[in-house]
């Protein structure tokens, strides 16, 4: 049999080519102007979620969803917070948390002020220098992971300072969704499933039971995808919480477990350390980068280091070299360096003053770009510090959260480790940080960070509002531990030098530098002859897996909100009040 060609009449081929240019002009319209990342564009890969009348941006999208609702009842950007907050105690334990600690910076739109409020891990008044060293005088990593390791957490008075200044809502109402949540049950995520299950040997360690009682079943075995997980011990620590503000959470039933578990397993908070925790209420440390002026949270934050990082990236031509480039990782590697190196100087209160200020100072910044070369590598050797103060004038979450009134947050907050200290007190259903870890325990460099009663812990956190002609235009922040200002430096000059949408801003590959000798971490996507551009200028390449998770907010000039939530860690959702 003949294979016979089918005849197409010339009408259908006209009628064809016609349609497919209509189908063109309306599937790719022109590219749109350039305003600075505001829009959405067929250029770009990546889009951000689009809302109306408020954003919330968050690791979790239970959590982000019950945020979305209380701004969805009337709630402000700070009530929304602190019921996000609260909620990815029970929806995302191994960061978000009560028994932690983090920074807060929120843009008040009535006032047009922005405030910073700092509430990290304190160290408890009885800590000695050898608390968490072993018996050859080093760190001992079994100390830091124990009720040793844990310091006064900071997060229910930080949420309760930022809520008496600004909230709208009542405090209380901020708890129920939480509450009824944990009584009711939670459904266990692929991803929440795979992260316990992995921690499960280290629950085990917990002295007094309380870890592996509470995160796993009876017979031991972990939750599954799909399996209802509920916590009424957590739901009773809230309604403490809820009925009797920040004194719920310091005095009376729930500081009382604490300490229990704390003389019985070898800790030392006492109810004295719980008593008398206070919020550090300051102000940002303000700097700026091409033009756009920038809130940075202040010590003991890193903060400043970032502000350093992009007063020294802003002395040279970063547009030229082009996004992702070998120009462009390497001045980012070489700004790092300086950075690590001029982090000797952070420390934490009320022992050390930061000279943060100088740090984030533009001379400052000229004088340390100087020792840049675009042609070859820095190292210890040609690298040497100087002190700001001349200049004076690795699992934790983000989230950012905008009203329809114009107030903005951008709130970071840890447990220090993943599942922080893997201990949890009997009957308060929630984990305690581990970060006394965080302090120098002897042989490092810092001069501010050494271990001293009462003292607040160094911190990478480094939550930033940038501000657009005066008005906040985004808000964003990262975990990632040692990552976090890299991975903010890239953050912003993707947006300012490189004018990417904040989607497409977050998602493009990252680098690392590790120390000033260490290693140049890249992530897996950046192509090899990439690598070997930077091989040729002395960088000590490697691999590494994901850096950081940024949770950002663009405002346009619409007056739209544009939500990025980071797709390197699962669960994470933008959810706009419409």
């Amino acid at each position: 049999m003949m294979n016979m060609k089918r005849i197409v009449p010339a009408w259908a081929l006209v009628f064809a080519l016609a349609s497919s240019r209509i189908w063109a002009q309306e599937e790719l319209p022109p590219p749109q102007a350039t305003t600075g990342g505001d829009l959405i564009g067929y250029n770009s890969i990546h889009h951000p979620t689009i809302g109306r009348d408020g954003m919330v941006v968050s690791q979790n999208k239970v959590a982000a969803r019950i945020g979305a609702d209380i701004l969805r009842r009337g709630g402000n950007a700070v009530d929304a917070t602190v019921a996000v907050a609260i909620a990815e105690t029970l929806t995302l334990p191994r960061a978000g948390n009560i028994g932690g600690g983090g920074y807060m910076l929120v843009y008040n739109a009535r006032d047009k002020s922005t405030t910073a409020i700092e509430y990290y891990g304190q160290a408890p008044l009885g800590v000695t220098p050898s608390l968490l060293l072993g018996p050859e005088g080093k760190l001992d990593r079994s100390k830091v992971l124990s009720f040793k390791g844990v310091t006064v957490p900071g997060t229910i008075a930080g949420l309760y300072e930022a809520h008496k200044r600004f909230g709208r809502m009542p405090w209380g109402k901020l708890m129920e969704p939480t509450i009824e949540l944990a009584k009711k049950g939670l459904v266990m995520s692929d991803d929440e499933s795979i992260a316990l299950s992995a921690r499960k040997a280290q629950m085990a360690k917990d002295p007094g039971g309380g870890a592996s009682k509470l995160y796993f079943k009876a017979d031991g075995s972990p939750y599954e995808p799909g399996d209802v997980f509920k916590n009424p011990e957590l739901a009773w620590t809230l309604k403490q919480i809820k009925d009797h503000g920040a004194d719920g959470f310091y005095k009376g039933p729930v500081a009382e477990k604490i300490v229990a578990a704390m003389k019985a397993n070898g800790g030392i908070i006492t109810m004295e350390d719980l008593a008398s925790y206070k919020a550090n209420v300051l102000e940002p440390i303000w700097s700026s980068y091409r033009g756009y002026r920038i809130a940075y949270m202040p010590p003991t934050s890193a903060a400043s280091s970032v502000a350093e990082a992009m007063n020294i990236i802003e002395q040279f031509p970063m547009e030229s070299y082009g996004q992702g480039s070998v120009a462009a990782m390497h001045l980012i590697a070489e700004a790092l360096k300086i950075v690590t190196v001029d982090r000797r100087y952070s420390g934490g209160t009320p022992q050390w003053h930061t000279p943060a200020r100088g740090m984030a100072n533009k001379d400052f910044a000229k004088e340390r770009a100087a020792l840049i070369s675009m042609d070859r590598s820095l190292d210890a050797k040609s690298l040497p510090p100087l002190d700001p103060t001349p200049y004076e004038s690795r699992d934790t979450t983000h989230l950012a959260i905008a009203d329809r009134d114009g107030n903005l947050v951008s709130n970071t907050y840890t447990l220090s480790d993943s599942f922080g200290a893997h201990v949890v007190a009997p009957g308060t259903g929630f984990l305690l940080n581990n970060s006394m870890g965080n302090f120098d325990w002897g042989g490092g460099q810092s001069l501010g960070n050494k271990i001293e009663p009462g003292k607040r812990a160094q911190s990478t956190i480094s939550p930033v509002i940038v501000f657009k002609d005066d008005k906040p235009w985004v808000a964003t922040g990262t975990p990632g531990g040692g990552t976090i200002i890299a991975t903010m430096v890239q953050m912003l000059s993707n947006l300012i030098d490189f004018k990417l949408n904040i989607a497409e801003a977050a998602e493009r590959p990252r680098v690392y530098q590790a120390g000033t000798d260490g290693p140049l971490q890249v992530e897996e996507s950046i192509p090899v002859d990439l690598v070997a551009g930077l091989t040729a200028k002395g960088h000590k390449v490697t691999r590494s897996l994901i850096l950081g998770s940024t949770q950002s907010i663009m405002i346009g000039p619409d007056g739209l909100f544009y939500g990025a939530a980071d797709t390197r860690r699962p669960d994470a959702e933008a959810v706009p009040v419409r």
